[in-house]
């Protein structure tokens, strides 16, 4: 045995020992926090066990009669001794044993592994392959075969003595777990490994972990976690492995408390790189974060990520989806990022893909699940779900260009949504909302008049009401968990179970909302949808408008859907756009909505005449040349030397005030006003923390020295394209001589721009 790592921890608010465990539950279930090649873990069964003892390991007379009676209750778990029994798997996936809507859904509940940290299912509780009676069963066979071995072993496992009467027995929690790790073009042949966590505890009780109950622990004074790898043998069964068992410990000496990191046979460690890291990533690397996370009292507003659906699969999808999909990234025409974007679409296919198959299991289903995806924008996820046999379709305000490269079997449709009766979809299974914005609240509306078996998937982003923005209610909460809790809020009133799950997609907005079943039955649909009109009704005194102003006095704008639309519906209130008089109370739900524009506003200074941006330019930088700096030009000693006027700082604030009303006005309506037409002049001006500089350009070249040379290569490429605003305005000129200048001094310097590459287009 020996430590690799051992920290102490300062427990200001008296957070431990309940800490510790809170801890250890984020490192039991959800791994991939801290070993970022991970995917997660499958929390398979628990289990409450008395401490085996050295003297009560031995063979005992009935053994072989009791292990006959577990074996014929369990007919999968036949354990010899020494053995855990065969894997319960049938299937690549660890765990496929029943078939039908009833197994789907046990298995389902074993392979999320449900609640986040320190809200671990009730022991009992296990899967449908490898049931929690089956894990004691197991664990007598384990501690036999570890009595085998040697005392210390069992030592090990139990920690140090504690309490008055170290010889009182004491209770044990299992865990069994499936460790995921990440598959992909560096580990292909990475496979999930299982493993038994043993954690000690007595009848002493410490502050629960995270879900307002009392969780045992082994003592206030001493607390231990140990983690038993179990590998297969030739006949299926398995065995612990022990030169790869490893403890977290908590121990407190007078008035300091300590978590250290054990190995129990440290010179016969095997590190994988993967599952099982280097002792001195254990003893170093999480050995920290298990120390910070047990004095940090933040509990997270959210669930686990991929908390509703398999981690295996979700693994399997994704990567799959990746390979095929990732070319995306190189023919992107659109502005924005393709890296997050294509990434970000592909999580979401995986996520729904196996969402589906997941459902299709429950009901015995066959035929795949159709969609519609409202407020589809790039239409990414759209042409995946279509591509991998979803028929589905997405509707969006605004074309995009990359729409043109999907091909036919992809049907994207420019159209604006107004919730009525006329923007409904009977024969879809499924509707979307990605970062669907005002559509978002209306999505679960949408789908519970469509019909009683459509569902709904919505991913909020922007915080939206029925009309307008969202206006917060509650300032205990954070505005993002209030505007899902809002959302939540309207799936329920519309009829839906509402289920909340946490994806992994590069965005910090990433909890999505689903709507698989209804809370009532068919034949209440007259009454549930009198209820939703209610409630939809009720939200009119929640709407954000400007002061003296009701939702229902907004502008009306026009905008007709296209002619041949499938649901021949307008855009817009057409009775409010033709003469202000209320439609008919059978087509509109709420009058006053206002669907996206179908052109978008830019609104970022860069509409604005180049005069007006110049002349703000020229006297932000006068104002701050006011305030002289001088630097040197040259060296020092040199007689040729001189001064150069860097100016001084000011704040924002102080900008604006001495700016004339006209043009504040003017920038206010520009999304940023004046920090945003500052930063687009970066050649002139840098903001940094609210406070405004001119730029040092010989900083700027030292900085750039250090890009790698992907970013130097495009710097070269716009060299001398654009007239040095030193040159031409600063009373001392440049500060950079002209061949280090990467502006052109003159317009006999300047270059003409390269046009950018036409992107071939293969899909």
């Amino acid at each position: 045995m020996a430590e690799v790592g051992r920290a102490a921890v300062r427990d200001p608010g008296a957070l431990l020992p309940g800490g510790f465990w809170a801890a250890v539950a984020v490192w039991l279930e959800r791994p991939q926090v801290a070993n970022k090649r991970l995917c997660g873990v499958r929390l398979e069964a628990r289990r409450s066990v008395a401490e085996p003892r050295a003297e009560d390991c031995g063979q005992r007379p009935n053994a072989g009669r009791e292990q006959e009676e577990r074996a014929a209750a369990a007919p999968g778990l036949r354990p010899p001794d020494g053995a855990l029994g065969p894997r319960p798997s049938s299937g690549p996936d660890l765990g496929t044993a029943g078939r039908g809507p009833e197994g789907a859904r046990r298995r389902r509940g074993e392979e999320r592994g449900d609640g986040g940290p320190g809200q671990p299912r009730e022991p009992g509780v296990g899967d449908a392959g490898f049931p929690a009676s089956d894990l004691e069963s197991a664990w007598d066979a384990c501690s036999r075969s570890q009595a085998g071995g040697g005392p210390e072993v069992l030592a090990f496992l139990a920690g140090p003595p504690v309490g008055p009467q170290p010889g009182a027995p004491r209770q044990l929690d299992l865990v069994l777990r499936t460790v995921i790790p990440k598959t992909g073009p560096r580990c292909p042949l990475a496979v999930p490994r299982r493993e038994m966590v043993v954690r000690g505890r007595s009848d002493l009780t410490a502050p629960g972990v995270g879900d307002g109950r009392e969780d045992r622990v082994l003592n206030v004074l001493n607390g231990t976690v140990t983690f038993l790898p179990l590998e297969e043998d030739d006949r299926g069964n398995l065995k612990v492995e022990t030169s790869n068992v490893y403890q977290i410990r908590l121990s407190q000496s007078r008035e300091e408390w300590f978590i250290s990191i054990l190995i129990f046979c440290p010179e016969r460690w095997h590190s994988d790189g993967i599952v099982y890291p280097r002792p001195s990533w254990l003893g170093e690397e999480l050995l920290a974060r298990l120390a910070r996370w047990s004095v940090d009292s933040k509990k997270s507003e959210f669930k686990s990520t991929l908390s509703l659906i398999s981690i295996i699969k979700y693994s399997k999808t994704y990567q799959m989806l990746k390979e095929k999909y990732k070319d995306m990234v190189k023919v992107w025409p659109e502005v924005t990022d393709p890296e997050k974007f294509v990434y970000e679409d592909v999580a979401l296919a995986a996520y729904l893909l196996v969402l589906w198959e997941e459902e299709r299991e429950e009901r015995g289903l066959t035929a795949k699940q159709s969609f519609v995806d409202l407020g589809c924008g790039n239409g990414l996820l759209v042409h995946i779900l279509s591509t991998e046999g979803h028929p589905g379709r997405g509707i969006d305000v605004r074309r995009r260009k990359i729409w043109d490269m999907y091909g036919p079997q992809t049907c994207l449709e420019e159209d604006a949504i107004t919730p009525n009766d006329k923007t409904l979809f009977p024969d879809v299974d499924w509707l979307i909302g990605n970062h669907s914005d005002e559509l978002t609240p209306w999505i679960p509306v949408i789908a519970a008049r469509s019909s009683y078996g459509c569902r709904f998937f919505v991913l909020p982003c922007c915080f939206f009401d029925f009309i307008g923005k969202y206006s917060r209610r509650q300032s205990r909460k954070t505005q993002y968990r209030e505007y899902l809790d809002f959302i939540t809020e309207v799936g329920l009133a519309c009829g839906f179970h509402v289920e909340e799950d946490c994806l992994r997609i590069p965005s910090t907005k990433r909890v999505c909302l689903i709507g698989k079943s209804r809370t009532y039955s068919p034949a209440r649909e007259v009454s549930m949808d009198k209820q939703r009109t209610r409630y939809i009704n009720s939200r009119r005194g929640h709407l954000a408008s400007p002061p003296g102003e009701t939702p229902a006095s907004l502008p009306p704008r026009a905008a007709v859907g296209h002619e041949g639309h499938p649901n021949g519906h307008q855009a817009l209130d057409v009775g409010a756009a033709e003469g202000g008089a209320e439609a008919p109370a059978d087509e509109l739900w709420l009058s006053g909505f206002q669907p996206r524009e179908k052109v978008e506003r830019l609104r970022n200074c860069a509409t604005l005449p180049r005069d007006f941006i110049d002349q703000v330019v020229l006297q932000v930088a006068h104002l701050l040349l006011d305030r002289e700096e001088q630097i040197s030009i040259g060296d020092a000693s040199s007689s040729s030397s001189k001064a150069w006027n860097r100016g001084g700082s000011l704040s924002l604030t102080e900008v604006a005030s001495e700016l004339d009303p006209e043009t504040l006005q003017r920038l206010k309506r520009e999304c940023g006003g004046l920090q945003t037409l500052l930063r687009n002049n970066h050649q002139v001006f840098e903001v940094l923390n609210g406070r405004v500089h001119i730029r040092d350009w010989r900083e700027e070249q030292l900085q750039r020295q250090q890009h790698p040379e992907a970013k130097r290569r495009l710097f070269s490429e716009a060299f001398k394209t654009r007239i040095c605003w030193f040159f031409s305005h600063h009373p001392d000129g440049c500060v950079l001589p002209s061949d280090s200048c990467p502006f052109a001094h003159g317009p006999a310097e300047l270059r003409p721009p390269r046009t950018p590459k036409k992107k071939k287009q293969i899909l």
